[in-house]
This record gives structure tokens, C-alpha cells and sequence, in this order.
């Protein structure tokens, strides 16, 4: 008997008892190799001493004090380490509990923006196809998954979507990768035109797009030229680096590889590697500078907003990520994982493509590698190696809807960045057994 609302309410989940390392244990003592971290959520893995002992000083010592009246030691500390090392011109950190309040505080931030500056008029988002942003409603509305739109669309503010930087099915024969990231990048500037660039408050795009496409990382040049086109039409660029920032992608901030710094960043997940509850928007001194100016006030806020044992351990992690060498380890493993992975499905028939940066890899499925043809929807595949591995004792992130959010099927791998060499042996092991039998 349970009380517990759970995500499939027709199946009741193990029970989780213990991580240690790059493992999770459950209550009959079954190991599992965290090849996702959750939901690329672990980048340090389970029981790390230094994050535990920081959560635990900082607990004893103040577990709480609202942001309405105080701010804390620990919230100072993270958001001065974060803006060390964040992109130029990132100069201000309001932090939230998770992701999706992450990019909602972006969206409410960017829109007060304008209004502070005297452009009322600017009431729209523009994002891309096959995006996700979170599922708070304003953030699940900037997304482009069809899937997870689909029964709350009433509810939901009317944004634009352009395509997505998605070489494997976009790219035409015979164009460059630079070309056709132009091409793509341009349907910014066609669609601003249509709604009419003074209505736009952002854009907002993943630099490597995670759970919807796949670990799938933008072309050179791309950003670059996006970032144009925001400037050129007074465009703030919005970058969520919720799943592929904090190290993930082999640098920090995700956007460092593309060079190009955004007006706004949203970070989670790895901020907290799993030890605690934390997310928060970055932004420019241009855009705090105009709440100063203007009203002086922020509408928006949460209870657990600056968090101060959430930021501890937010400190505490960073510290590891930065001086720790956490971040140089996850390139390292991350060139190891991509070659294993390569070395043992890319040949495969079902395997379309093999994808990612650092420790942030994904592998489309398809029922014929030449036509790239994804399998039927009804066939569930990625459902099938999702289960298959967690029965094989690897957990892993498969989804489906790839392709238009209805049809293709790919696997999604997050692991901790603490991974040796033999766990990708055994991570490779675990995932070829479970699509053999997903695919039989």
C-alpha cells in the first residue's frame, strides 16, 4: 500500500536505498550503473564526501532564511563563483529550486525587462522545434515537443518555433555543415520578420539539445550567427543550459564552445549534481541595471529561492567542477565513452547516429540506417530499452518522438564524470544487451 503519486501510476518502482559512486542500490540490494545521472543530474555521482560535508556544516548552522528579508553567506559565495567563471558581460544570479523555475524566471525576466525599458509591446518567444524547456506552464509553452504539449495546449501562450540545429536529418547533400547551420540560423531573422521583430521579447535555444533530441550539439558557426540576428533586431538571447551546462558538455557553461555569450543563462541539475534542490538564471548587468533604474523590483519569486544549504552544496560542487578538475575529467571520459560507443554501434543496423560532447552522448535508433527511417511509434522502442537496461542493471534516458515528436527513437547518456574505465566497459556491455533485446 502507498500513498506516493507516481510518475506511471500503473507501476510501482523500486525503492531506491543507496548511491555510492557512479551506482544506485535498491532495497533488494540490486546494483545499477547510473548511466544517466538521473536525468543528467549526477555529474559528481552518489555519496561524495566534500558535498555531503558541506550540506551538512551549512544545515547546522542555517537551514533557512527567506530571500524577502535576508540574503546568505552561501548564496554570496555561489553566485560570485558562478560569475567568475560564467561568459562575458553574466554578471547577475537569481537562484531558484530546479530547471523549469529556472527557465520560467528567464521568460518573467526577459518580459519585465522590456517593460522596464518601455517596450510593452514585446509579448512573444520564439524557440525551436523539438526543444525542451521544462514543464512549468510558460516554460513547457517555449518548448517544441509535441509529445509533452499536446494535452495542455489550451493552457498554454502561443510561441513561435523554427527549426532546429539538427545536422543528422537537416543537412542537404552537398551542403557544409557551416552552410546549412546558416541556412538554419537565418529562419530566425525570416521568422521575426513575419511576427514582427518589435513584438519579440527572446529567443531561446539549448546549446546542445537533451532530452527531446538526443545530446545533439549546434554546428560551428550557428550561434554566432543567431546572436547576430538578436542584436540586429534587439532580441534578447536566452540559453538553457539546464541539462548540458555545469560541465556536462566539456565546459562549464555549454555556450563557451560555441563563443558566444547569451543575455541570460538558465543552469540546474548538475549545480546540485543531486545533493540538493538548486537552479538559477544569469543574467547581465544591462538587465539588472534596468530593474535598478526602472521599478527596482523583481515580481516574481519562490519560498526556497536562495536556498542557503541548497547553495552550499551548489558551492561545494562548483569548487569540484572548476579547481576540483571535474569539468577537464568529463572531456577525458567523455572522448573515452564516445569511442567505446562508436567502437561498438557504429556499425550497428539500428544505430542512425552517434552524437554528443564530453560526458553528454546520444544514439538515435532507426529501423534502416540508409533511409534513416525511424522505427513505428507503436513498437515502443525506446520504452523497450529503457526497461530492458534497467533490468540489465543500467539506467539510462531513452525517449521518443526524435524526429517531429511523434515518430523516431534515441537513448539518452548522462553519466557521472567520476566514470573509470572499466564502467564504460560495463556501460557498453549493459546498453548492447539492451538493445539486442529491444530490437529482437
Amino acid at each position: 500500500m502507498t500513498h506516493v503519486f507516481y510518475r506511471n501510476s500503473r507501476s510501482t518502482p523500486p525503492t531506491a536505498t543507496r548511491g555510492e559512486g557512479a551506482y544506485i542500490y535498491d532495497d533488494t540490494g540490486k546494483q545499477y550503473l547510473d548511466g544517466s545521472g538521473g536525468a543528467a543530474v549526477s555529474c559528481l555521482g552518489h555519496s561524495d564526501p566534500d558535498v555531503i560535508a558541506a550540506v551538512q556544516t551549512q544545515v547546522a548552522t542555517l537551514d533557512f532564511a527567506h530571500t524577502g528579508f535576508f540574503t546568505s553567506g552561501p548564496a554570496e559565495a555561489l553566485a560570485e563563483r558562478l560569475v567568475t567563471h560564467a561568459p562575458d558581460g553574466i554578471d547577475r544570479v537569481y537562484f531558484v529550486s530546479g530547471g523549469s523555475e529556472a527557465v520560467e524566471t528567464a521568460l518573467k525576466m526577459a518580459r519585465q525587462y522590456f517593460v522596464e525599458t518601455g517596450e510593452p509591446q514585446r509579448t512573444r518567444f520564439i524557440s525551436r522545434k523539438q526543444s525542451y524547456h521544462g514543464n512549468t506552464l510558460g516554460a513547457l509553452a517555449a518548448g517544441g515537443n509535441v509529445w509533452r504539449k499536446e494535452k495542455f495546449a489550451p493552457l498554454l501562450a502561443d510561441t513561435a518555433h523554427i527549426s532546429p540545429c539538427y545536422a543528422y536529418r537537416g543537412q542537404e547533400a552537398g551542403e557544409s555543415l557551416e552552410a546549412y547551420g546558416q541556412r538554419v540560423a537565418n529562419e530566425l531573422e525570416s521568422e521575426l520578420q513575419r511576427v514582427g521583430p518589435e513584438t519579440v521579447i527572446a529567443f531561446i535555444a539549448e546549446p546542445v539539445v537533451g532530452a527531446t533530441l538526443g545530446a545533439v550539439p549546434a554546428v560551428p558557426g550557428y550561434f554566432k550567427r543567431i546572436r547576430e540576428i538578436c542584436d540586429r533586431y534587439g532580441v534578447l538571447l536566452i540559453l538553457d543550459e539546464v541539462m548540458c551546462g555545469m560541465g556536462r558538455t566539456g565546459t562549464l557553461f555549454a555556450c563557451e564552445q560555441d563563443g558566444v555569450s547569451p543575455d541570460i543563462i538558465t543552469i540546474a541539475k548538475g549545480l546540485g549534481a543531486g545533493y540538493q534542490a538548486i537552479g538559477a538564471t544569469l543574467c547581465t548587468n544591462r538587465i539588472h541595471d534596468a530593474f535598478v533604474q526602472g521599478s527596482g523590483f523583481f515580481q516574481h519569486g519562490h519560498t526556497y529561492i536562495g536556498h542557503p544549504v541548497a547553495c552550499a552544496a551548489g558551492n561545494a560542487v562548483v569548487t569540484k567542477l572548476t579547481d576540483g578538475g571535474m569539468v577537464a575529467r568529463a572531456v577525458q571520459m567523455g572522448e573515452k565513452l564516445d569511442q567505446a560507443l562508436r567502437d561498438a554501434f557504429g556499425n550497428h543496423p539500428h544505430i542512425g547516429d552517434i552524437r554528443g560532447r564530453g560526458m553528454f552522448r546520444g544514439l538515435e535508433i532507426v529501423e534502416d540506417r540508409a533511409s534513416k527511417s525511424p522505427f513505428d511509434p507503436a513498437r515502443g522502442i525506446n520504452k523497450r530499452v529503457k526497461a530492458a537496461a534497467f533490468e540489465a542493471g543500467l539506467i539510462c534516458y531513452p525517449m521518443g518522438g526524435t524526429v517531429d515528436g511523434q515518430r523516431g527513437d534515441h537513448v539518452l547518456l548522462a553519466p557521472p564524470f567520476i566514470l573509470t574505465d572499466d564502467q564504460i566497459g560495463e556501460l557498453i556491455e549493459k546498453l548492447g544487451t539492451a538493445l539486442q533485446s529491444a530490437l529482437s
